[in-house]
């Protein structure tokens, strides 16, 4: 049975990239998702033995505990995976159901970023949870000590191991936010605008190639990583799932710019990372927030019609809107 639901699940994988809505499957790797799926799964197959502990059957392994963590449901199917940090998870398949709207007709904006990982246009400053000092510097011993021991060693694989399980909980802790986040912004709002956002663009390497290398590689690999750590990605996505149909994309545009006041835009705005004070109303406010009002507004202003550029007619700002 294992075997052939991984041929299903590669035909699958593939069609699914021949048509164009997912990339291409990478080669399997030891140690990376490991894992199998177990299918025809009958309600006699999983039983609770305590409050917190339950059991479901495998094939010919027989009955095997887990921590019950969530209501059970009725799913055809679950698949097993081991993590790198040598953790084994059972996930049950199921669709799960979305999040009504309030009715209220309150709109929110959401404008995202690295000091801050999510700022709302009602001011509340949002950010994601990552690793203490205590654990990132045990982290950065951990990588030291891993780029002086020998390749296939057993010192080796122990610090893999080590570094793996503060990167587990470091992902645990990301996804346990935007799990709550998002829950709690789907419940509060009737919509929700964000930023049109291309992550993998701007997380993009640049090192550049040998004939034309890149500048500044070792700051851009930082910014990188932080981004990596905000959540942006899973944040939008788990918007999308719980309220679909109410999550509105709208182009970031010189929308850090803008005055959310009274509309006007140039870059002597923004004082600082965190200081908004327009030139024109002399307005201050933060600036994540007064982008965050921006967007919540529909305001995008693009570089054809930004105002205040030398040689061209001030012109009003238009909204780019992309429904999900």
């Amino acid at each position: 049975m294992v075997q052939q639901q991984a041929l299903r699940d590669f035909a699958q994988a593939m069609a699914s990239f021949f048509a164009g809505t997912h990339r291409r499957p990478t080669w399997r790797k030891a140690g990376r998702d490991e894992g199998f799926r177990i299918v025809a799964v009958k309600p006699c197959h999983i039983k609770r033995l305590s409050r917190n502990t339950g059991a479901v059957r495998v094939p010919k392994t027989g009955w095997v505990r887990f921590r019950w963590s969530r209501a059970v449901p009725a799913a055809k199917s679950y698949r097993v995976t081991r993590d790198r940090a040598g953790r084994w998870h059972v996930a049950f398949a199921a669709i799960p159901s979305t999040i009504p709207a309030p009715g209220s007709g309150e709109i929110v904006g959401i404008d995202r970023g690295v000091a801050v990982s999510a700022a709302l246009s009602t001011g509340e400053l949002l950010h994601c949870p990552g690793l203490r000092n205590a654990e990132q510097a045990r982290l950065r011993r951990l990588e030291r000590k891993l780029a002086r021991a020998k390749n296939g060693s057993n010192r080796r694989r122990r610090v893999r191991k080590a570094i793996a399980v503060l990167k587990a909980r470091e992902a645990d802790r990301r996804k346990d936010w935007a799990e709550k986040t998002s829950t709690d912004l789907a419940r509060r709002f009737d919509l929700i605008r964000i930023e049109d956002l291309r992550i993998t663009g701007m997380t993009r390497s640049a090192k550049g190639t040998q004939a034309k290398p890149g500048c500044n590689v070792r700051q851009k690999a930082g910014l990188n990583r932080e981004i990596m750590r905000s959540g942006w990605g899973l944040l939008a996505r788990r918007l999308e799932d719980k309220a679909p149909g109410r999550v509105q994309k709208v182009t970031p545009a010189y929308t850090s710019q803008r005055c959310s006041a009274c509309g006007h835009a140039a870059a002597e705005n923004r004082k600082s990372q965190a200081v908004f004070a327009c030139r024109a109303c002399a307005v201050t406010l933060n600036a994540d927030v007064n982008a965050a009002r921006n967007i919540a507004a529909g305001h995008a202003v693009t570089a054809r019609g930004r105002p205040g550029l030398p040689g061209r007619p001030n012109r009003e700002p238009h909204l780019t809107l992309l429904s999900v």
